[in-house]
């Protein structure tokens, strides 16, 4: 996109928050501290809970930081005379590691549009996260101050930003943008198909499809924007929907479809956008709520990738917006698991404690192997060579995209300065329940495509540590899950498809036989606690010593194998556990319990069951000892099948099977 002159392309624009978005001013603007990350080169005082007042103190030294009153626009802001504000900030430094790494911009310029009397200052910061003062510029009346910068000091790390000071009287910014001279990788910006899928949440669908329909002048280059609605709960039949629908102006669709879970929805998104002829497929949540400026980011950075590249963005807390639930992820490869990429990195960061220039791990620049698919673009020339999902419902079809795009050499980007607000995995305990059957099957699934170690690391191992912890903490239902995902791995990739649409009914089928599987509302719902034999000894508030670990797992084991449970365990819980609270070792100790659930909307009743245990664990044994035994066939069966179940063709079949109404034309 040209900023007007014909010589230079705009990269990215100062955005400040919506009218709605006052909580999250902090990712946006805040005190212009001019010592910044110099306040620490390490920020192991940032990490202990019992250094909080020193946050606080370090933060800044300036008279206050910018309130909503300072917000005049998306685009423009006030600083109150005597005062300074920064726009180093997540939404607003410059990710200048990342273009330089992945793009070939090499020089690019800084425009602030100002209107009164103060300065404006530059810095940068390299990837150990110290400050560094580049330029800066008296102000007055009205006029616009440009700076021209250069990237290449920032291979492994580093930001650009710029901070303004008022003087005697109030500085306004008009507006402000990075540009380049360079051009695109096809001298043009690239056509999006953007997709959301969604299930049976029709009210966050709709409110992301007002917020897109009032910012379509920043998502010109999307060209349909398409809802693959897999719920019974239909988004068109929410109230205010077709208002909302013409603005759109022709470029809004829904497809209703069968639910094929996150795979299928999304490769919906990406089939449909390989069949439009548009360049780009970008997949979103619909439980989420959207920047719409990241939109435009992750589509420029793409369009200047020096190759075809995910591009995707970061995941902020929905219910602590200031609170950055990971920047980057990698896999590890011995273990099969989300990872990450470098050790001074930290989950859950709160920028409304430690702002971005103070935060000094995250200037290292963070390479991943993929990136969640709450938001990411996906180049459908990726699409077309390496096909769409893997058909494997709800779990691990992000990662082993991200890792079979790796290996026929296309990269994933997560930028910084792009993201959406999700609800974080802190409140949800998702290997509990049904969701266990595909935590299993397709976590050994992604090993058997993609682990370089013998029989899959220690993915076997884990497999057969968390069975027994499941067993010992009495959650039936969720191990018959995990048992019948290790069948169904055994039966081989040419069912995946069709277990699509069967595997989750036939799950959520099976609930009425496990009283673990059965939630009721409040606790007075259940028999009030009643103890006629105490606990066994083995109920612990800790986890046993690691010295202590074995021989006390075994006398558990022993003890639920062939010791019978308490008198009247079937008619009263022995207690009742908080979630928090719900772990192997504690529960293990019980015959009888009622557990409360991760999000604090009812409980089970736990019951010992040692014939149902004995039955599960030898399953489980036979079966890890068969998968261990077969690996090689297995790895060397789903290898050559993968290319074939996850081809636009095969999904194609799919869609048209299970396909209920496509509608061209919702607007």
């Amino acid at each position: 996109m040209s900023d007007g002159d014909g010589n230079w392309n705009l990269l990215q624009r100062v955005t400040l928050p919506s009218s709605g978005q006052v909580d999250t001013i902090p990712l946006y603007v805040d005190a212009g501290s001019v010592n910044g990350v110099r306040l620490v080169e390490n920020d192991t005082m940032y990490r202990s809970p019992k250094k909080v007042e020193d946050k606080l103190r370090l933060l800044s030294s300036t008279p206050r930081e910018a309130h909503i009153e300072d917000l005049l626009s998306r685009t423009s802001l006030r600083v109150v005379a005597g005062d300074r504000l920064s726009l180093g900030t997540y939404f607003n430094a410059f990710p200048a590691s990342y273009w330089r790494r992945w793009t070939n911009v090499r020089d690019i310029r800084l425009s602030v549009r100002t209107k009164g009397d103060g300065a404006v200052v530059v810095y940068k910061s390299n990837a150990r996260g110290s400050l560094q003062r580049v330029a800066s510029e008296r102000v007055t009346g009205e006029q616009e101050s440009t700076f021209e910068l250069s990237l290449k000091p920032f291979g492994d790390g580093g930001w650009y930003w710029f901070d303004l000071a008022a003087g005697s009287s109030e500085l306004v910014m008009l507006g402000a943008d990075w540009s380049t001279r360079e051009r695109p990788r096809n001298a043009r910006p690239g056509s999006v198909t953007l997709e959301i899928t969604t299930l049976n949440k029709p009210d966050y669908c709709l409110s992301n499809l007002r917020t897109l329909s009032e910012n379509l002048e920043v998502l010109d280059a999307v060209r349909e924007f398409l809802i693959v609605d897999q719920g019974s709960q239909k988004v068109a039949d929410e109230p205010g929907f077709d208002e909302v629908a013409q603005r759109f102006g022709g470029r809004l669709r829904i497809i209703d479809q069968a639910n094929l879970g996150g795979s299928g929805g999304f490769s919906r998104g990406m089939y449909e956008a390989v069949e439009s002829g548009n360049d780009y497929a970008l997949i979103m949540d619909d439980d989420i709520v959207i920047e719409p400026e990241s939109i435009r980011r992750v589509l420029c950075f793409a369009d200047y990738c020096r190759k075809p590249t995910i591009v995707g963005g970061h995941m902020f807390d929905l219910y602590n917006r200031t609170v950055l639930h990971t920047f980057g992820e990698v896999v590890d490869a011995y273990r099969i698991q989300p990872a990450l990429p470098h050790e001074e990195m930290q989950l859950g960061h709160e920028f409304g404690v430690v702002n971005l220039r103070q935060a000094s791990w995250m200037h290292r620049r963070v390479d991943v192997d993929y990136n969640g698919w709450w938001m990411c673009l996906i180049p459908t020339e990726v699409i077309r060579e390496i096909g769409l999902a893997l058909p494997i419902f709800i779990k691990w079809d992000d990662a082993e995209y991200g890792l079979r795009a790796k290996e026929a050499g296309y990269p994933t980007v997560s930028l910084p300065g792009s993201a959406v607000w999700h609800v974080s995995w802190a409140d949800k305990d998702d290997l509990v329940g049904w969701q266990a059957y595909f935590h299993e099957r397709n976590r050994t699934i992604t090993a058997l495509l993609h682990s370089p170690f013998p029989k899959g690391g220690r993915v076997l191992r884990e497999s057969v540590q968390q069975d027994v912890k499941h067993l010992v903490s009495m959650q039936y239902f969720t191990e018959h899950g995990r048992i019948m995902a290790m069948e169904d791995l055994l039966a081989g990739p040419e069912h995946l498809h069709r277990l699509l649409a069967e595997r989750l009914p036939q799950i959520n089928a099976l609930r009425e036989r496990y009283p673990d599987a059965q939630t009721k509302d409040d606790i007075d719902d259940f028999p009030h606690p009643k103890v006629t034999k105490g606990p066994h000894r083995s109920v612990a508030a800790g986890m046993p010593a690691k010295k202590d670990l074995i021989p006390w797992a075994l006398r558990t084991v022993v003890r639920q194998l062939v010791q019978k449970p308490a008198p009247n365990s079937a008619e009263f819980p022995q207690a009742v556990l908080a979630h928090r609270d719900n772990r192997w070792w504690r529960t293990a100790g019980y015959d009888s319990i009622v557990v409360t659930n991760a999000e604090g909307t009812g409980a089970s009743w736990y019951q010992r069951d040692p014939a149902r245990l004995r039955e599960m664990l030898a399953k489980s044994t036979r079966l890890h000892w068969r998968i261990r035994n077969e690996w090689e066939q297995l790895a060397a069966r789903y290898q050559a099948a993968a290319p074939r179940i996850s081809s636009i063709d095969a999904w194609k079949a799919t869609f048209e099977k299970h396909t209920i109404a496509d509608s061209k034309d919702k607007s």
